[in-house]
């Protein structure tokens, strides 16, 4: 078992748990006490979980992954918002790569407007929606299916990313902090969001507050891959200014924007 992988399972013990001593994952997994302390340190400072004496104990929720039917209908209002602030980065002629995501999806009936794009997914229900779209070339990247998302990931799907060179990305996120970057829950979803990014020129994350200051397990980027993160105005002026401070724009979704979109710095 690769250290990441480890680290990902030891995490989801803990989590499942609640808590875990170190000579029971130690047992557990069958590496030394050494292995599993500096594991466990290793997520703590990745601030997943709090290390106590003689092991560890679980964050309230943090990396936790939500199904896609749960996540759905949670903060639509902002998710709406952000989409229709998202389209105004698209032009005619765009070639966009479209991560699966309860926000990202929200994309799909804002394309229409548009003459001519090309548009890259690894969303099962994005390809759906986009199907009978005769202004869209659709390209979907293949792989297996992880019902949890209802993306396609895997192989497969890393190697045609891998294969193709984008103008523009749209990204979902579970947490985007400013020392951790961008984070998600799962490693393999990680895997393809990262390939995403190192194929697009540009890209830009769509992120309800929620997801702003939070960190999840897997790392797929830094803020220094990112052109921007679309958001809204609920976000803290104090984090606001950390991530100023880190030199990332905040494009803030502004609910009188015209359907056809619109940016706000």
């Amino acid at each position: 078992m690769y250290e990441e992988e480890r680290l990902q399972k030891i995490f989801e013990y803990v989590q499942n748990q609640t808590r875990a001593s170190v000579h029971k994952l130690c047992q557990v997994f069958g590496v030394s006490e050494s292995t599993i302390r500096r594991d466990l340190t290793e997520l703590e400072n990745r601030k997943l979980l709090k290390r106590t004496h003689g092991g560890a104990v679980c964050l309230d929720s943090v990396g936790i992954e939500p199904t896609y039917n749960e996540k759905q209908n949670k903060q639509q209002k902002e998710k709406q918002m952000i989409a229709r602030c998202a389209s105004g980065f698209i032009e005619n002629g765009d070639s966009i790569l479209i991560d699966s995501g309860t926000t990202t999806l929200c994309l799909a009936p804002l394309l229409t407007k548009f003459k001519k794009l090309t548009v890259v997914t690894n969303s099962i229900l994005l390809m759906q929606q986009l199907s009978s779209c005769s202004n869209i070339v659709l390209i979907c990247v293949g792989g297996i299916l992880r019902t949890n998302t209802m993306a396609l990931v895997g192989p497969t799907a890393e190697e045609t990313i891998r294969r193709l060179r984008l103008d523009k990305a749209f990204l979902a996120t579970n947490g985007i902090e400013t020392d951790m970057g961008l984070t998600t829950p799962n490693l393999i979803e990680a895997s393809v969001k990262a390939r995403m990014i190192q194929a697009s020129e540009h890209v830009y994350v769509l992120a309800d507050h929620t997801k702003v200051g939070r960190i999840s397990f897997a790392k797929f980027g830094t803020l220094n891959d990112i052109d921007g993160c679309i958001t809204t105005h609920e976000i803290p002026a104090e984090q606001q200014q950390e991530f100023e401070q880190k030199g990332v724009r905040l494009y803030f979704a502004d609910e009188n924007q015209e359907q056809n979109g619109g940016i706000s710095g």
